[in-house]
């Protein structure tokens, strides 16, 4: 199942250097935190604050050829997750074949933002986040966490 995210902000991670972009269901509660670089950060906050630039940028290029080529951008899905690797996958359709080109979470968010195409997590991706916090919260419980039970 598809749930569909939209962008909630943009942060920057000291303790990495990094900066988080962080997705938010659409209609719910669920986010997906995803860490991408500078370069993918200035970009998505370009697209954001719909700032055009006096030539094209990378995202802006893709979205310019996607044009040209009379290609639309229907929708992009964060579809896995591997070794704390985010894998995505844009679709487009051209005439009445529809494409899937693999992507970075991050190029495919900044492509969607500038064509106005929805994004979408495979709920797998998100069930996967919650067992790695399970996981992560269980490893770091101390005795005195469980309290007095007698």
């Amino acid at each position: 199942m598809m749930i569909q995210m939209k962008v909630e902000g943009l942060l920057f991670d000291p303790r990495s250097g990094m900066y988080i972009l962080l997705l938010q269901q659409v209609d719910g509660n669920e986010t997906l935190p995803i860490w991408i670089g500078k370069p993918e950060a200035d970009s998505i906050a370009l697209a954001i604050g719909k700032v055009v630039t006096p030539r094209p940028l990378t995202h802006d290029l893709i979205k310019n050829v996607f044009d040209e080529l009379k290609a639309r951008v229907t929708k992009i899905i964060i579809t896995s997750i591997l070794d704390n690797t985010y894998y995505a996958l844009i679709y487009a359709v051209s005439g009445v074949e529809e494409v899937t080109i693999d992507s970075r979470p991050s190029d495919a968010i900044a492509v969607a933002l500038r064509v106005n195409a929805p994004i979408f997590v495979d709920d797998d991706v998100l069930e996967l986040r919650r067992v790695d916090e399970l996981e992560e919260w269980l490893k770091n419980l101390k005795p005195e966490d469980f309290g007095n039970v007698m």
